[in-house]
Formats: C-alpha cells, structure tokens, sequence
C-alpha cells in the first residue's frame, strides 16, 4: 500500500486511474470499519481504479482537546499495518490542521475530486466533514454528484444486538470485556511496539519480561492478561502481559511487559505484537517484592491454563 503523508508526496505522484476513496479516522479497524474499506476495495477494482483511504492525524478529537481525547486503540503503524493487510492500494493520511477549516463545498471540490481525483467516495451512516463537521451524507451526494462523483453509504454492524464502534471497543476493554472487544473487532485487541531495555527487576525476580514502550498518552486497555506475542518468526508465542505503571515499583509512566512462556533469547530493539487473550485481573501494589512474586507464579499459571483452554 502506497503511503502519502503530505499534499506534496499525493501531488507528486497523481493517479491516472479513477479512485474509489474511503474516508474515516478508522481507529482499530474494526468489523464497522473494514464494511468500509472491503466496499471501498471492491469499488476500485469495479470502475478499474484503485482504492485510496483518507483519514488524518492528529485524530479531530485529538485535535481539539488533547488532554481529554479517549486512548487510541490504534497507534499510526498499527493501523497503516491493518489497512494493508485489507489489500487496500493507497493511504493518504493528511494533517487534520491543515485541512479541518474547509468548508464541505471546499472538502469536495479541492480535496476530494482536484487533489484525489475520487470519482467514488464510501462514508458510514454517520459520516460528517468539513468545517464543525457542518458537512452531512446528503450534501456529499448533492454537490458531489455535479462532479460526477458516486456516494456509498455503509450501513452500521453490530455484534450481540450493539452497534460496533470504537467507543464500545473501548468501554469492552476498560471492564475487561476481551470477548466483546474480540468480537467487534474481529480479532484479539492488540499492541505493537519495540522491545527496549527496562529495569531488569523481572529477570531478577525470575519472570524475564520483554518491555515494549506504549509511545501513547493513554491506553485503552490495563490489568494483567493472558496473551500471545507475534513477531519473532515462530508463530504465536503463549506469555502473560501486564499493561500498567508498576506500583509496586513506583513507576509513573504506563508500561507493557510480557513473559513469553519457554523463551530466552535476546530481542532487543524487535518489534513484537502483544495479542491479549484474557483479563486475569487488574494490576495491583504489593507491600514487598516477595508477594509481587508469588503473584507471578499465580498469574503465569492462570495465563497458562487460559491459553491451553
């Protein structure tokens, strides 16, 4: 999947071929998203074209009220790696900054047909755009239509009677729900990120734990967990993770730390993907270094008989 970042690398290589564009933040790629993006994918290939996915950085959320933004289920790589995964054919990711004051007629008219040439354009039910998102559905396929441009609208998904959405995933995974969020997302709820050197204190203690930097504001999901770790050219790898500060310890910042079970070599500066199987509990202060090992052994044994049901 070609990537763009800039409206200069998207103008430096224009497209001769008509574009199906599915446009979304697309935070987790979920179940509603990829109705999406498998109708955008699909549409490239009917008008023999190719489909290009818009969406943007910072998040508008993000944008607006950073200090209050809800965590991100996805950081960019994750998500460009989920997208082509999709067997999408471009991904233009353009600063919000630059492009959250157009108007919706400016939207259509200078983004989407001059500098993307769309000629189909695939929008959820309750896509929005443009200026304080003043830009709706039936506005897109009134002026867009001037230009010959062809709307689709995806219907929502739902699993178990709820609406998919990224808020849902997120309200899953903060009450531990991993079967919910599994099963909107169509996948276990993952995080990627690379190995880097950490305090030691788990090696000493006996549980060697790969420590992964969330390079995040927040997360969206914390405790204790049966996992498996992809990424280091074995297939999935059973451990237990822990995402959190460390009370114990007195951390301050948000760490993820796995134990891959049956495992010692040196993975240093890997890149890995914790995929979290189930919530074993929530993360906890011990008064001693003694009692947060004895923990260990109960949780290693917990994650063990989770991932061997």
């Amino acid at each position: 999947m070609r990537l763009y970042r800039t409206f200069a690398s998207l103008r430096r290589s224009p497209s001769s071929k008509p574009r199906a564009v599915a446009i979304g933040v697309f935070d987790g790629v979920h179940l509603g998203h990829r109705a999406i993006l498998e109708r955008a994918r699909g549409v490239g290939d009917e008008i023999g074209g190719s489909s290009l996915v818009l969406t943007f950085e910072p998040t508008p959320k993000e944008f607006f009220s950073p200090a209050t933004a809800p965590p991100r289920l996805t950081r960019f790589r994750e998500r460009f790696e989920l997208l082509h995964a999709l067997g999408l054919d471009e991904l233009f990711c353009a600063k919000f900054g630059a492009v959250r004051a157009l108007t919706p007629r400016a939207f259509i008219d200078d983004l989407l047909v001059a500098d993307l040439g769309a000629r189909h354009v695939v929008v959820g039910d309750d896509f929005r755009f443009g200026a304080d998102r003043s830009g709706t559905v039936a506005e897109l396929r009134a002026h867009g239509g001037r230009h010959g441009l062809v709307v689709t609208e995806v219907p929502p998904v739902f699993f178990e009677g709820q609406r998919v959405s990224s808020t849902a995933i997120r309200e899953a995974l903060k009450t531990g729900d991993l079967d919910s969020a599994r099963g909107m997302l169509g996948r276990d709820y993952s995080i990627s990120g690379r190995v880097v050197r950490g305090l030691g204190l788990g090696k000493k203690l006996g549980f060697p734990t790969a420590n992964v930097n969330l390079k995040r504001l927040q997360t969206p999901i914390d405790g204790i967990f049966a996992a498996r770790v992809t990424g280091l050219g074995e297939g999935p790898l059973d451990g237990v993770a822990s995402v959190g500060t460390r009370p114990t310890i007195g951390g301050g910042t948000a760490l993820l730390e796995v134990l891959i079970f049956d495992f010692d070599r040196d993975i240093y500066g890997r890149y890995i993907t914790v995929h979290f199987v189930k919530r074993l509990r929530e993360e906890r202060h011990f008064a001693d270094l003694e009692l947060l090992k004895r923990q260990m052994h109960v949780d290693v044994a917990a994650a063990r008989a989770a991932l061997g049901d």
